[in-house]
This record gives structure tokens, sequence and C-alpha cells, in this order.
């Protein structure tokens, strides 16, 4: 693992040297604090994310990920001292060769393709901070895995699109490089006109005895209303369930209304089923129901306020959860004087 990082290192500066006139290197990814109170447990969370990525001329492409911050709470959850406990995680670090728009084959560290979440929501796309109930499945036990992914599009017609990917990943136990060992695919039929992609995955867990884990996704953005609706069901031996997710901008553009244009309302359900979870799932040992509502502003220069509010029901107790975040996405060339 070491050897392969450190070459990809080596690529990251070479392709910075030689190809940073014609293909500029980009800086990419944000800033961010959150804030949280779970039941009364108040916890801020500063964080930034950076991203770097370096084209090597026509079929390769670098793409790294970071994570760094901290997590501020209670000693004893709602009372003693606040103290604050530093983090850092590697989400990824991949080589890609993009043969065509049929084959992308990549190599190194990248984000599990399991359903869209994982991969297609960061940080400053996500609309709510919390992620779904359901998220460690199929993404243990880091969200990353290690090893070979390929992708693309398999059938391209005008009316329809249908996508795949499929990956392979082994057991890493180093510290920020963690991952599992598995294997798995996903395919997604996408129909351009409706703004509407369909799909599901698979995935075989390949230690602790194996286990088999499955999963739908479902995404609608109709491109005469600013409405953004995303939906999942994952299952596994440890538990199963859904999230369902709507987001509206009040106003289409900024002529009909320029405060109204940067403002989203958002909702969200979710529901999870226990099954037999362990604490390497990460996933709750009830069922448990929950709804958030909150809202997205978007201020000039890439900043970002949101705020919600949710309420979680299981055996266990109910509780509220309120959220908020500040965001500031940055982008800029890694290239000096690049555009």
């Amino acid at each position: 693992m070491r050897r392969v990082l450190l070459i990809l290192a080596g690529l990251c500066a070479f392709g910075s040297v030689v190809h940073g006139q014609a293909d500029v290197p980009i800086f990419s990814g944000a800033l961010a604090f959150q804030g949280s109170s779970t039941g009364g447990a108040n916890s801020f969370t500063p964080i930034i994310v950076p991203v770097f990525v370096a084209p090597l001329g026509d079929h390769f492409v670098i793409e790294s990920r970071g994570e760094v911050g901290g997590f501020i709470a209670r000693d004893d959850g709602t009372t003693g001292p606040y103290n604050g406990h530093f983090f850092a995680a590697f989400d990824y670090l991949q080589l890609d060769y993009i043969a065509n728009s049929h084959l992308t084959i990549t190599v190194g560290r990248f984000l599990t393709p399991f359903n869209i979440y994982n991969e297609r929501f960061p940080l400053w796309v996500a609309n709510l901070a919390d992620t779904p109930i359901i998220y460690t499945i199929g993404t243990r036990t880091s969200g990353s895995s290690n090893g070979g992914m390929v992708r693309g599009v398999a059938v391209d017609r005008a009316k329809w699109k249908l996508n795949y990917t499929a990956y392979a990943s082994a057991a890493t136990t180093t510290e920020n490089l963690q991952a599992g060992r598995t294997a798995g695919g996903r395919a997604g039929v996408f129909v351009p006109e409706a703004g509407l992609e369909v799909g599901a995955s698979y995935q075989r867990f390949l230690q602790n005895g194996g286990s088999n884990i499955a999963g739908m996704y479902f995404a609608w953005q109709p491109p005469e209303i600013p409405l953004d609706v995303r939906a999942e069901y994952a299952h596994s031996p440890g538990g199963q369930g859904y999230w369902l997710e709507g987001a509206y901008r009040l106003a289409p553009n900024r002529d009909m209304n320029a405060w109204l244009s940067r403002l989203q309302v958002v909702g969200r359900v979710q529901q999870y089923f226990r099954g037999n979870p362990t604490p390497v799932d990460s996933l709750p040992s009830v069922d448990v129901n929950q709804f958030d509502v909150g809202l997205n502003y978007w201020f000039p220069h890439n900043v970002r306020l949101n705020g919600s509010y949710g309420r979680q029901f299981s055996s266990t107790g109910n509780f509220n959860v309120w959220n908020f975040e500040l965001v500031y996405r940055f982008l800029f060339p890694a290239w000096p004087g690049g555009r």
C-alpha cells in the first residue's frame, strides 16, 4: 500500500509539472462548521475536505480527497466540560484510465460505489448534514475500497443510457486507509429527458464469515421543476431500511425572485428494521423511524447555510435532532497562472 501511494504521489507531481500548461490540475473541496444537538447532547465539528485532481494527458487522471477536522462535545453527553478530538481520514487516491465513454479503469483507493449516496453526495452537495441511517450498509468499513474498479456506459441511446460499475477490494487495516475485502457492482438506467435514474447494487462482503448485501436507488430531477428527489433501499444481515428525500427551490431562477431563488426546502423520511447488527455494521440495535425537515440558503461566493430539525422514534426512546451547517466550497487551479 505504501508503494502504491508513493507511486501515485509521484504521478501527481509529474502531472503538475509536465501537463500543467495544457491540462491544469485543480484544488477543490469545502470548509465547514457543523453543530448538532441529538437528544440534548450538543456537539460541534469544524472540518476541511480538500480535493485534488490532475489530468495526465488525454486519458489519465489522478484524483484524491481527504478529511481533517475535530469533534467537540461534553464528556458525559449532556454534562461535563467540552473536550475536542482530532480526526483525519483519507477518502480516496486513485488513478483513472479513461479509455472512452464505455470504459474507465481505476486503481488505488476509491469510494465504494454502493448505491449513490457515498459517491455522489459529499459535504457540499448533500441537502442535510446527517447521513442516512442505512449509510453504512454496503460502505463498511470506511466507505472506501482499496483495489480496482471499472465503470462506464454499457448502452448509450438517445432516450436512455445504461451505466455500470464493478469493483474488488482487499482487506486493509492500516490507519486512515481501512477497507473491507469485498467485491460488487452497480447498474443503473438514466432517462435524460425525464431527469430520471433508477438502479441496483450488489456486494459480497468476503470476511467475517461472508455476507450478501443488496440495494436499490432512485433519483429524479424533472427539467421543468426545481425539484430534486432521491431515495435508497439497502439490505444486509445486520438490518435493512430506506430513506426518501425531496428538495425544492422556491424560485426556479433569479429573474423571478433573487432572494427566493437561493432558498431550498428539504424533507427526508427514513425507516430502519434491525436484523442481526454487530458493532462492525455501525447500525442501530433496534428499529428506528425518523423524519427531518430543513432549509438551505446559498449566499454569494459559494457559501451555503443549512439548518434542520428531526425527530427519531425507537423502542430505546424518542428524541429531537437539531443540525446546522455553514459550508464554503472552494475551487482554484493548482498551477500558477492557470484558469
